[in-house]
């Protein structure tokens, strides 16, 4: 029974798999929404404000395949194989680590929505509730992450027999 139970982390692997497809369909659409404005600006001489609104959509979308490549990465690592061949900086050791990097990933994806709606001559009416409302938002999440953050130097020890629970 144990063993069965442990078989089921292998589970994870389908979500891993579909966010790393859906992030690499997001970077792919993003930099096809790149590469269209720039033909835009080059060839049909597109105003800077559109082209700026244009460029941050398209970024928006790259920004949110980071975040699914993250997930997809993290999940995999955590219940499938810790040794995957990834950058240092995507190391996730616990879920705290894949938390902390999800919530840099959105911090991100929030200034580029804002600077959107700022350059937007459209939306200009909404740039302070869209400011206040994002501030609360980052606000809100580094509150979480601090909150919830666990001391890395009172991480038990294990003992010879490989486990670090106690009886």
């Amino acid at each position: 029974m144990r063993r069965i139970l442990g078989a089921t982390r292998f589970i994870v692997v389908i979500p891993a798999i579909a966010a790393i497809l859906g992030a690499v369909l997001l970077m792919f659409q993003g930099s096809v929404g790149v590469v269209l404005v720039i033909i835009d600006a080059v060839w049909f001489g597109a105003d800077l404000k559109s082209t700026t609104v244009d460029v941050l959509t398209a970024v928006d979308a790259i920004l949110l395949g980071t975040v699914l490549l993250v997930i997809g990465y993290g999940l995999y690592e955590l219940f499938v194989d810790a040794e995957i061949a990834v950058p240092s900086w995507l190391r996730v050791y616990d879920l705290d680590d894949l938390k902390s990097k999800l919530i840099g990933v959105v911090v991100a994806i929030i200034a580029v929505i804002f600077v959107g709606v700022l350059v937007d001559s459209n939306r200009a009416a909404d740039v302070l509730s869209y400011g206040v409302g994002a501030g609360a938002l980052v606000a809100g999440l580094a509150l979480f992450s601090y909150a919830t953050k666990k001391d890395r130097s009172a991480k038990p020890k294990s003992d010879p027999g490989g486990s670090s629970l106690k009886p």
